[in-house]
């Protein structure tokens, strides 16, 4: 064997000859011998690092595909628009500040990059809940989430399906399947304090919005009705019980949206750890995915939130069963996110497998299937 790359003489038509007086093999024949497998040699060294390269550009998409950021200004800039090309960025989100009357077109040029490689298509997200919350502030729903009964909750969400989509937005983070409790920040975001009418009116907005073609989001799993302040502004903790946590889940066991958006409060009673919903496993997998058979797509509610905003956001959310990591700071955080998740690979802190079992249903989804 040719040391080193395990390649017989024979293997390369070089094979000596047995006959008498014929032992020794020409000079000219020994460097022709000698180039073949040098030659050899180099092939096999330019293959694996072609082996390497196109393995490392794959777990780039994958952790891509898992990364949503938010746009700067009404029409995505260069550094946006390479990252989503180089399938770096799976999902943008769109805020108020961000809508202008050529929303479609910024959309369309983010789609063109996503596809231009054979990408699939980005998840185009924005909150359009009704009342005070609607980053498209002419756009349906009209009523908050308070004043809807199941009819007008399936008209609304019906008729925010058709304004989104005429601007390429195929995913609304709405409706809010929280249960009020006194005192809630939420206010008339949430449709009762009823965890029947929640249930019945949520998910009547989420088909009609999925009627149209546009995923429904519920969130903020396991809920956040019983919260005082909002978990963007501070570290919120939930001091329910299970029976009442499980209780104001009602909506989760009607009826199945295209995603589920996890909070980042903690809950002690579901779990012992006191992580933020969006970091346990026992949440996220063991409840929602296990309990409650939810097998559409996660995301997290902001990784920027004070309890989320730590060194490994990215690799903790990940191992815990989120699909999709939310940013709202800025675009630039798609590095950040990138870097957590191949640094996760590396250290054998996040397996291939993992990103894999998100990579379908967020392309399902994203695609309209």
């Amino acid at each position: 064997m040719v040391a080193g790359i395990g390649l017989a003489p024979a293997a390369l038509g070089l094979a000596r000859t047995s006959e008498p007086g014929k032992g020794r093999v020409p000079d000219a024949s020994r460097r022709s011998f000698a180039t073949d497998v040098r030659t050899a040699a180099s092939g096999v060294k330019r293959a694996h690092r072609s082996s390497v390269a196109a393995h490392r550009a794959l777990l780039r998409r994958l952790a891509g595909a898992k990364i949503m950021v938010p746009m700067s200004g009404t029409f995505p800039d260069r550094w946006l628009l390479t990252h989503v090309r180089d399938g770096e960025i799976g999902g943008v989100i769109i805020f108020a500040e961000n809508v202008s009357s050529h929303l479609h077109a910024a959309v369309a040029a983010l789609q063109r990059a996503a596809s231009s490689r054979g990408g699939h298509p980005l998840l185009i997200a924005t909150d359009q809940e009704g009342g005070t919350v609607k980053r498209l502030p002419h756009a349906p729903p009209e009523e908050p989430a308070s004043e809807m009964t199941p009819a007008i909750a399936y008209r609304e969400g019906l008729a925010a399906t058709r304004a989104l989509k005429a601007r390429g937005v195929n995913t609304d983070l709405a409706p809010v399947a929280d249960v009020e409790h006194p005192g809630s920040f939420l206010g008339t975001r949430s449709f009762s304090g009823n965890p029947t009418r929640v249930a019945e009116d949520a998910c009547r907005f989420a088909a009609g919005l999925e009627a149209g073609g546009v995923n429904a989001t519920f969130k903020h799993f396991p809920g956040l009705g019983a919260a005082l302040t909002s978990t963007d502004e501070a570290v919120v903790r939930i001091d329910l019980s299970e029976p009442q946590l499980l209780r104001d889940l009602a909506a989760y066991r009607r009826c199945s949206p295209a995603m589920v958006m996890v909070s980042s409060a903690i809950y002690p009673a579901l779990d012992r750890s006191e992580q933020p919903a969006v970091f346990s496993s026992k949440i996220v997998t063991g409840l929602l995915r296990d309990r409650l058979h939810f097998d559409g797509v996660t995301m997290s509610d902001t990784l920027n939130a004070p309890a989320a905003s730590v060194s490994n956001a990215a690799v903790r959310a990940t191992n815990a069963g989120v699909d999709v990591l939310l940013y709202t700071g800025e675009e630039h955080e798609a590095t950040l996110a990138m870097r957590q998740i191949l640094r996760g690979l590396a250290h054998g802190e996040l397996s291939q497998r993992t990103l894999e079992g998100s990579d379908a249903p967020i392309w399902r989804i994203a695609s309209g299937r």
